[in-house]
């Protein structure tokens, strides 16, 4: 098969042609959408570079969507008709009652030239054969990067989560099949790592060179644990169903580069909508300029703080784009006795400590005081009682709470976890 043209900018003075250009044809493409009548109105379409007059354009996000209803997305936001939809991408998280966005024909060429443009720069190569292992049901992620993995001159297993291909199947087909490249979420990358480990299997002397994950957050901690149970260098993913995939992190995994060709990227005040200073933490808020056909956002935030600069260490045609990177701040956490756990920084936490594989976190009452009940699995050979004696001193000094340590045997939670999309690791069960 051809390898797709990435139909890279040459500057980025062209982008900002591009931009000038494709603004102008979002917004009169919006104005087609019952949501937006009366809400456009007074914008000078002429004036859109001015960041005062694209700020009053109101931000969408997902509160919007709630307002809006289910029932009544299709009428007042959706303009393409049923003729030129080539498919429908559910929203995504886990919550909630999920929107089916349409995809017409148009947007899926600009779609498989985003994600291509990942492949490339997240350093697959001719030859390269991945196991693809995120969702292959109705969210479109695993659908999208198995179809795009030809055009980027790599092979693909179809493999899909482990819902559906189970997680001892993938491992068998991984051990048997030699795949260069590994690709899911990283929960499900350190899940198999975790049963692989469990049967005296060294992934990390294996044949995967590279790990690319996507759908959830990567820290630092999370990343380097991946490194090492796979070793192999890991990048990450950019994208939404909202907006499309509109990035990658490259190999000074500085950040996301970000398709700014594609996509007006902004970093705005969360109070004044207005752009911070380059470099500044705020309010990321997106417009896609030609994935807009069927679903056409203007401004669209999904709450993540980021900051974003020009500047960057990656040499090479990718140059002209900037990097964006996550400030991770979340609302998810577990209130313990007075006390604020925060899900993101506990999950850090222990997977800093590389004698643990997996764990599980349950907040439970019988009747008297909460009790935070921490489960781990230990890597193989590890002396057990003295870790898990160092964790609860550890977390008893960094979050003051006295845990409650259990050991489990190996391959415990990843059969608990093997039907779920992304691992629950922290469950409330007051």
């Amino acid at each position: 098969m051809q390898k797709r043209d990435l139909r890279l900018p040459g500057s980025r003075q062209e982008i900002a042609d591009i931009q000038r250009a494709r603004k102008k044809i979002a917004v009169e493409t919006a104005g087609r959408a019952r949501y937006y009548r009366g809400r456009l109105d007074g914008i000078d379409i002429d004036r859109l570079d001015d960041p005062e007059e694209w700020a009053k354009i109101p931000i969408v996000d997902k509160e919007t969507l709630r307002e809006i209803g289910v029932g009544n997305f299709e009428d007042q936001f959706c303009i393409a008709p049923r003729g030129e939809i080539a498919e429908y991408w559910r929203s995504g998280g886990a919550t909630g009652v999920p929107l089916f966005y349409p995809r017409t024909h148009r947007d899926m060429e600009y779609t498989y030239l985003q994600l291509c443009r990942c492949w490339a720069i997240a350093g697959a190569r001719d030859g390269d054969l991945c196991h693809m292992s995120f969702p292959l049901g109705v969210h479109p992620a695993g659908q999208l990067w198995a179809r795009t993995a030809n055009q980027s001159g790599v092979g693909v297993i179809w493999a899909g989560s482990g819902a559906g291909t189970p997680s001892q199947a993938q491992l068998d087909l991984i051990l048997s099949l030699r795949p260069t490249i590994w690709m899911g979420m990283p929960s499900y990358g350190l899940h198999l790592a975790n049963l692989a480990d469990a049967q005296g299997i060294d992934l990390a002397g294996h044949t995967v060179e590279r790990v690319l994950v996507g759908a959830e957050a990567l820290s630092d901690a999370k990343r380097e644990k991946l490194e090492r149970a796979w070793g192999a260098e890991v990048n990450d993913l950019f994208g939404m169903t909202e907006i499309g995939i509109l990035g990658a992190d490259s190999r000074h995994h500085e950040g996301f580069h970000v398709w700014t060709d594609q996509a007006v990227f902004e970093v705005v005040d969360e109070v004044t909508g207005l752009p911070v200073p380059e470099g500044e933490q705020g309010l990321m808020v997106i417009t896609p300029l030609f994935i807009n056909n069927a679903t056409p956002f203007l401004r669209w935030s999904s709450g993540d703080i980021v900051r974003m600069t020009e500047t960057s260490k990656l040499d090479g045609p990718f140059s002209v784009f900037p990097v964006m990177r996550h400030a991770h701040r979340t609302v998810g956490f577990f209130k313990v006795r007075g006390v604020n756990i925060n899900h993101a920084e506990f999950e850090d936490f222990v997977f800093r400590i590389p004698e643990i594989n997996d764990f599980q976190v349950e907040l439970r009452n019988d009747g008297g005081a909460d009790i935070f009940h921490v489960a781990i699995e230990m890597r193989r050979g590890s002396d057990a009682p003295a870790v898990a004696g160092g964790l609860s001193g550890k977390i008893r000094e960094t979050f003051e709470v006295r845990p409650e340590i259990e050991v489990l045997e190996s391959g415990t939670l990843a059969k608990a976890f093997e039907s779920s999309v992304k691992a629950p690791r922290f469950v409330d069960m007051r």
